[in-house]
């Protein structure tokens, strides 16, 4: 099973875990990992997305990493709308046979999540201040040593 989820409700970590699909007699390992908004000098963050260019995009990046690893199911939760330090952005899960293609998968999902996936972000600052933010670089080179990422 391969999904994902675009919301503006507050993510149920707890809840995501419990339903992430698994099968007894082929998942040996499950990666997850929680994304939180950082309050390194803002109060707050907020993204937009376009509906359905992004759930389709995030598919696609999810398909690229099952043609590279053997994975049963893939799970992208990511909030939209404005959210405070603290609160959980992004949760992923990966289930596979193995340990070393969840991590891999997992890790390759989320690469291409920072850097490719269309969500558009705003900080504010301490002061009110809202601004644009742009993809980092450490992000994208991080993304570089998986070659051609989400299109392969």
């Amino acid at each position: 099973m391969f999904a994902v989820d675009i919301s503006d409700q507050p993510l149920d970590i707890a809840a995501l875990g419990k339903n992430f699909p698994r099968s007894a007699s082929e998942t040996g390992a499950v990666v997850t990992f929680t994304g939180f908004v950082r309050g390194e000098g803002i109060s707050a963050l907020a993204l937009e997305h376009y509906p359905g260019m992004t759930e389709q995009n995030i598919l696609e990046t999810i398909y690229s990493a099952a043609r590279r690893w053997p994975v049963q199911a893939v799970q992208v939760a990511h909030r939209v709308g404005e959210l405070k330090a603290g609160e959980p952005i992004v949760w992923l899960a990966v289930g596979s046979g193995h340990r070393a293609a969840a991590f891999s998968a997992c890790e390759f999902v989320m690469d291409y999540l920072k850097i490719s996936a269309p969500l558009w972000k705003r900080e504010c600052d301490l002061q009110g201040n809202w601004h644009w933010v742009d993809a980092k670089a450490i992000d994208q080179d991080r993304a570089k040593r998986w070659g051609r990422g989400a299109t392969a």
